[in-house]
Order: C-alpha cells, then sequence, then structure tokens
C-alpha cells in the first residue's frame, strides 16, 4: 500500500515478477491469483498491472539486451530486486507511450528506497535517465535483426530462433517470433447447447466487452476490453468455456456418435473433455482425467459451471496403467504434456524455462505415456494425439513412432476440418492433413501453435 492507503500497481508487479522469474512460479498462476486478490482495483488499474507483469516478463530478453548498454553493472551480476525494477522501468519507457518518462523514472526510484535499496536509487534513476534520453535510438535498433538479432528484436531464446530455423526457415521463423509478441485476446467457445451465440454475443456486448467472430469455427469468439473474465455473466451462465480455436479441433476430429465412451487423459482444464461431452448430448460418458487435486478441482468447476451430464472428472496418472479401461474407449483423448512451444505467446515464462534437454525428455514421457493410454482404445476406435508445440520430435516423429510400435494407423483429417480452415491452407498441408496430421502455426493461422494427430486401432 502507498502513504495514502493505496495499493501501489507497481508494487504488486514487482512482486508477481519476482515470484515468476526468480522463484519459478507458473505465470498464469501467479496472474491469476494476484487478479482474484485485488478485484478491488478500478479496471485501469488492473489493466496497467497485467500489461506492465506480462509485458516486462515478455520482453526481458530485449530489456536486458537495453540494459547491458544502459548500465555500467550486467544485468546479470545485479541485485534481482534492482535488476527486475529496472527491467520494468525500461518497458514502461520504451513500451507503454502511456506513461511520462518522467514518471517512469520516479516510481522505479520510489520503488527501490521501499524494497530497502536506499543506496542505489541514484543507480536506478542513472540507468533509467539513460534509456530515456536514447529511447528513439533504442527503438530503432531493437526493430532491425541485423543491428542485433532476432532473439534480441523479439526476445526469443537464441537456441529456440535456431531451432525453429533449421526447421522452418527464417522468413516463417520471424512470422512465428512476431506472432509471440502479438497482442493476444481471450479466445472462447459458446456452449450451444445452453444459449445461441447470438445470445451470447448480445449478453457480452451489454457489459462492453469487445467481441469478435473467429475465422474459424463458427463457434468460437476472441474477447478484449473486459475487466475479469469470471465475472460476466455469460461466463457465470456456463455458456462460455475459454479454448482456444486449435484445441477445438480435437472434439471436431473425434467424429462424435451418441453413446461413445471417450476417455480424456491429461485433461485439465477440460475444454476438450466439456466440448466432447456437449457433443454426446446427454447420452456416452466422458472420464476427464488429470494428475494432482488442484488440476481436478479446475475440471470440475468447469463440469458444474457449465452444467454438463455423462461427464465425470476424475485423479489418475496417465502413466499409471488402468485395467477397467482395456480396449472400451471409443475415443480416447492423448493432449500430452509438452514442451509449449506453440504457447509462448500466452504463456511467456515458457520460453525461459524450457530448454534443449527438455525437448528430449519429453519426448521420451510422451511415449512412454502413449504406450499406456493407446491400450484403452477398442479396435475401430481412435487415439486423438495432440500437443501445443510445434517441435516435430514431440509431434510428427511421435506419430511416426507410433505407427511403427504401436497397433495404429493413421486416418484423414480433412472430413473434420471447418471449411474456412480448410480453404486457408496450402496444399502440403492438406495432404499432411489427408494423411492424418494437422499443424498450425500462431501468426499463419489465427491461433496457437497446436498439433493434431488421428490414430485408429487395428
Amino acid at each position: 500500500m502507498t502513504e495514502e492507503g493505496r495499493t501501489d500497481v507497481r508494487q504488486l508487479s514487482l512482486e508477481a515478477l519476482l515470484l515468476i522469474v526468480e522463484e519459478g512460479t507458473l505465470s498464469h498462476l501467479v496472474m491469476a491469483r494476484a487478479l482474484k486478490k485485488y478485484q478491488y482495483l478500478d479496471k485501469r488499474e488492473r489493466s496497467f498491472f497485467t500489461r506492465l507483469t506480462e509485458g516486462t516478463l515478455e520482453r526481458m530478453i530485449t530489456l536486458d539486451y537495453v540494459l547491458s548498454i544502459c548500465a555500467s553493472v550486467p544485468p546479470k551480476k545485479m541485485k534481482p530486486v534492482i535488476r527486475m525494477i529496472l527491467r520494468m522501468g525500461a518497458y514502461q519507457l520504451l513500451y507503454m507511450d502511456s506513461v511520462p518518462d518522467s514518471a517512469a523514472c520516479n516510481e522505479s526510484v520510489k520503488l527501490a528506497r521501499k524494497k530497502g535499496f536506499r543506496n542505489l536509487t541514484g543507480f536506478v534513476n542513472g540507468v533509467l535517465r539513460a534509456v530515456a534520453r536514447e529511447k528513439e535510438a533504442l527503438l530503432k535498433k531493437l526493430s532491425d535483426p541485423e543491428q542485433t538479432s532476432l532473439s534480441v528484436c523479439y526476445s526469443m531464446p537464441e537456441w529456440i530462433v535456431q531451432e525453429w530455423s533449421g526447421i522452418y526457415g527464417e522468413e516463417l521463423t520471424e512470422k512465428l517470433l512476431s506472432a509471440s509478441l502479438e497482442e493476444k485476446k481471450t479466445t472462447v467457445r459458446c456452449c450451444l447447447g445452453k444459449a445461441s451465440k447470438s445470445e451470447i454475443i448480445r449478453l457480452l456486448k451489454e457489459e462492453h466487452v469487445e467481441v469478435e467472430e473467429c475465422e474459424w469455427p463458427s463457434y468460437a469468439l476472441k474477447l478484449s476490453g473486459y475487466d475479469y473474465l469470471e465475472g460476466l455473466s455469460a461466463f457465470e451462465k456456463g455458456y462460455l468455456v475459454v479454448q482456444d480455436s486449435s484445441s477445438m479441433m480435437v472434439a471436431e476430429a473425434a467424429g462424435i456418435q451418441p453413446g461413445f465412451q471417450i476417455l480424456d487423459v491429461c485433461a485439465a482444464p477440460g475444454g476438450k473433455s466439456l466440448h466432447v461431452a456437449e457433443k454426446l448430448q446427454g447420452t456416452g460418458y466422458v472420464e476427464a482425467r488429470d494428475l494432482t487435486t488442484y488440476k481436478v478441482g479446475l475440471i470440475e468447476e468447469n463440469i458444474a459451471r457449465t452444467g454438463l451430464s455423462h461427464i465425470q472428472a476424475r485423479l489418475w496418472d496417465a502413466a499409471e496403467y488402468d485395467s477397467t479401461w482395456e480396449q472400451r474407449a471409443d475415443v480416447v483423448i492423448a493432449d500430452l504434456p509438452c514442451s509449449g512451444l506453440g504457447v509462448i505467446g500466452k504463456k511467456n515464462d515458457l520460453k525461459y524455462r524450457i530448454t534443449k534437454k527438455d525437448l528430449k525428455e519429453l519426448v521420451a514421457l510422451q511415449r512412454k505415456l502413449l504406450t499406456t493410454v493407446s491400450r484403452y482404445v477398442k479396435p475401430g476406435g481412435c487415439l486423438l494425439y495432440s500437443t501445443c508445440t510445434i517441435n516435430p520430435g514431440e509431434n510428427q516423429e511421435n506419430v511416426a513412432w507410433m505407427l511403427a510400435n504401436l497397433p495404429f494407423e493413421a486416418e484423414g483429417l480433412l472430413a473434420y476440418l471447418p471449411k474456412e480452415l480448410f480453404d486457408a491452407m496450402t496444399e502440403a498441408e492438406k495432404k499432411d492433413a489427408a494423411d492424418g496430421s494437422l499443424t498450425l502455426l500462431p501468426g499463419v493461422n489465427s491461433c496457437d501453435g497446436f498439433f493434431l494427430a488421428r490414430l485408429k486401432r487395428k
């Protein structure tokens, strides 16, 4: 709190960033808890907190490059609190036009003093005044990869830039990098079994939410301009589920028929499970599993909110075999733990956490899980394998491994795709989909990075 008793939003942002970066707490958990705790803040303050926290995290590599130019001490040798205060100050100076330079500098100095670093306030002030003086030259340099690097310009670890360049080429890689920095709206699926899309849009607009219809599928919307999602009447009534357009393709590819028995082995927070349950229209059964009580709780909250029947959440480790499901499922949804390289734009801390070594370890885990959960698919049933990464080792190479080692064959996806998506695909993408797999790329397909394959048990 400030001297006047008002909450210091910059201090909240600092505390959130230190939790994420220095203590390793997942960013989406930190943000969700903070926004819930400080619901009493007005919309402008909450928006400032979100922008400053997420923006500083997103641009951290770029900001450290700037600080290395403007400070006499390299960022890695600074005290963690001072380093983060300088990153936040530099972010405000370079990327938040609404913040006067004087406010960015002065408030950062106050923050350093509050945190017990009175002896370093002159250092903080001097570094940020240097950033302010050189702002135009710095922004020009940061917009030109030839003067710095793609890693610095787009705030992406160098190894990821190199990995993508080797897979996708430099031109497409720059599109992927650019997409990771674009403003992210909230994509939701309209639960058409409860309300029409027009009714849902009407409710949202009555609460001054900015609504944009997605290119595909027809029941998806993008929301922005709202204060607190959980407070919207359409959300409270269970008319909306937060889910990316790409993820919605899993339920489409499932080819749901009445009475299907469906097992989702890594389901939290439940978007895909809820989607297939809605398509079952009160028939069949969906079991949505996950590894922790917290994650199962998220699924249960969404089931209760949407009021769907014939669906149950269950605590279960996907690596542990369950004989009660042996060859019982019409559909197994295996959206397995992955590197998350397709959703870096929404979960910025992922790019700082994941390493090249992690990719190999994840592939080994994925194959172990696939070996176990594939046993639940009955003959003629299908396994839907999906990830939110764009790493071929976790995607296409895992599918090739399954086809070589498990009793499955690939099944085409073209019949399940929305026309709008199909029409936008290249011939090469259509061929891949005809052969049973779909790769969606941020910056190309108007959605998160995502991979999906449909495999039929022989």
